[in-house]
């Protein structure tokens, strides 16, 4: 079988996912790489959502997190407040392995702006906002999801939405966040890139048809691709179960 770019970036989002671990997952790509890894190699994984939906297990991927089908043996469903307690609550406890973001720009050290290009209070174009991605990038490790695009990927954010690593190792502590937990890897229709000791980015692999070069091209700062290697091919069965059961009617690949 053949597959996309975007099939891929799916499937090498799902791979990040673990069995028996908790997530917090928003809709879009996270939606459906959560979904496959539920379907595939997660069964045991745990999901919860904004919309205070705990532990569901859908069977192909709903359009949001407010779809009924993420219902599907869902465990809680509370007030929404609840969600944002028990957010900081597990998230202080070390319970929650990850969650997923994006954003309109990303620099070295995994900080998002969802807010604004240009100046705070003149910006050029004005996004929709946080939603509850600070909160993620507060308290819990996160996997990010990008468009690789140079204007996206630049050096420095016009507004820091979502903190990553902030300058570097002691960057969350200096400004009072916690410290042991942050942005672990960014991934593109064209890669997945991780942060190194120094806490910047740097391609850790890149898709079958994309060179190291190309990955660095396309990023608006300095990437180091020393160490790049290409992905693994996507699973036939994920992938068979991706297009066939997950998303058969292409909504989102």
């Amino acid at each position: 079988m053949d597959w996309t770019p975007k099939q891929m970036m799916a499937i090498a989002l799902s791979r990040l996912i673990e069995d028996e671990k908790l997530y917090v997952i928003g809709t879009g790509l996270p939606l459906l790489s959560a979904t496959l890894a539920k379907n595939t190699h997660a069964p045991n994984a745990k999901f919860i959502f904004e919309t205070a939906l705990f532990e569901g297990s859908p069977l192909e991927v709903p359009t949001s997190v407010s779809d009924m089908r993420i219902n599907y043996k869902a465990s809680v469903l509370w007030p929404q407040y609840r969600y944002f307690g028990f957010l900081s609550l597990a998230a202080s406890r070390g319970m929650i392995a990850s969650g997923f973001l994006g954003g309109a720009q990303i620099d070295p050290y995994g900080n998002l702006n969802s807010t604004s290009i240009g100046d705070y209070f003149h910006p050029d174009v004005r996004f929709t906002g946080s939603g509850g991605a600070n909160g993620i990038a507060t308290y819990c490790n996160s996997f990010i999801i990008m468009k690789h695009e140079k204007r996206r990927f630049v050096e420095k954010v016009d507004y820091i939405t979502s903190p990553g690593w902030i300058d570097g190792p002691n960057g969350r502590s200096k400004h009072g966040l916690m410290p042991d937990c942050g942005p672990l890897a960014v991934i593109t229709e064209m890669g997945v890139m991780r942060f190194g000791d120094d806490k910047r980015l740097y391609l850790s692999e890149f898709f079958h048809g994309v060179t190291a070069k190309q990955v660095a091209d396309n990023t608006g700062f300095s990437l180091d691709v020393s160490r790049a290697v290409e992905s693994a091919p996507p699973d036939l069965d994920a992938l068979r179960i991706l297009v066939e059961q997950v998303d058969r009617t292409r909504l989102m690949i």
